[in-house]
């Protein structure tokens, strides 16, 4: 078996990191014009779709940035996924915290297929093209979700979700400079650009 090209695996994490936003855009959408399914009585649509992606996110950026912390070759990227890890913990714990409180299992996301795509991608590469794919995700991964937390502080209706995004929105924000910064210490062009 052939192995994928650096190019056709970082255009494939791309195309899955967009597939992600864009699902996350059109369960935004179709959550405004119909109910979601089975939405606890006491949050509305916003909350409804801010609770399944962030009951997702959080786990995802702790799953991969183990893998980046062994992966990475290098020591800045690895202490980048560190904080991915450690930080995200706390956020996993506090929405945990929310969840039970308010009696809220969050929806089965189709989001689980995109993340495990990422996951796998992450998985196969190597070296240099690890690094480029983790980092580059990373910038994209963290400008969608501050967007997310920003939709959630504009528009959700729940008290303690719009308290848990303004505390988790600058942590977010933090982790998007650092990791532009990454990409443009390493040479290469932002996922963005």
């Amino acid at each position: 078996m052939k192995r994928a090209s650096a190019t056709s695996r970082t255009a494939r994490l791309g195309l899955i990191c967009a597939l992600f936003w864009s699902a996350a855009d059109t369960a935004v959408a179709v959550a405004q014009t119909a109910a979601p399914p089975e939405p606890p009585a006491s949050l509305n649509a916003v909350d409804f779709n801010f609770v399944g992606q962030a009951n997702l996110g959080a786990p995802f950026q702790v799953d991969s940035g183990r893998l980046a912390e062994t992966k990475a070759t290098s020591g800045a990227i690895r202490s980048y996924a560190h904080l991915m890890v450690t930080s995200h913990i706390p956020v996993v714990d506090a929405l945990n915290v929310i969840l039970k409180q308010k009696n809220i299992t969050p929806s089965n996301t189709l989001l689980h297929g995109a993340y495990d795509a990422m996951l796998a991608t992450l998985e196969a590469d190597r070296r240099a093209a690890f690094d480029r794919d983790y980092v580059n995700g990373q910038v994209e991964y963290q400008k969608g979700n501050a967007a997310l937390f920003e939709q959630e502080i504009q528009n959700g209706a729940d008290p303690d979700l719009k308290e848990f995004a303004r505390h988790t929105l600058p942590k977010i924000v933090d982790h998007l400079q650092r990791a532009e910064k990454l990409a443009a210490a390493m040479g290469g062009r932002l996922a963005s650009e």
